[in-house]
């Protein structure tokens, strides 16, 4: 049989190495806990990007969805603009077909009295010479 001694010392290497495993453990039970951490804020910083694309995406669905409605404002705004100058311009367009006429008119007149003013000058300057001999005769000028 083994002595009180050996009992004792083969006691010992049983509880150095059970002191061993529980550091090992206490060790494994650390890094999981670190490693359980390190998970939940690499999901949290997932989770919270996600939300943002969902966010950007309700706002980029929002902002075409707006921007739809005003070009759809727009198209109606210039159709109706349209509509008005055309029906502006059926209405303006006999005062302007007169306009014309009476430009056209006051061109003719102008060269009218143009014309006549020549007529008239060519004719004085004509005659001048006659007139002012008359003129003299008249009042007995020498």
């Amino acid at each position: 049989m083994a002595s009180n001694d050996d009992i004792m010392r083969a006691l010992g290497r049983v509880e150095g190495r059970l002191t061993g495993i529980e550091d090992s453990v206490s060790n494994l039970r650390e890094e999981v806990s670190d490693e359980k951490d390190n998970a939940h804020k690499s999901r949290s910083v997932i989770h919270r990007r996600l939300d943002e694309q969902a966010k950007q995406i309700h706002l980029l669905d929002m902002t075409v969805t707006v921007s739809s409605n005003v070009d759809g404002q727009i198209r109606e705004e210039i159709k109706n603009l349209t509509e008005t100058v055309e029906k502006n311009h059926d209405a303006v367009a006999p005062t302007l077909e007169e306009w014309k006429k009476m430009k056209t008119l006051g061109y003719g007149i102008s060269g009218l009295i143009a014309f006549a003013g020549l007529t008239v000058g060519g004719i004085v300057a004509y005659m001048s010479d006659g007139a002012v001999a008359a003129l003299r005769h008249w009042l007995k000028i020498n």
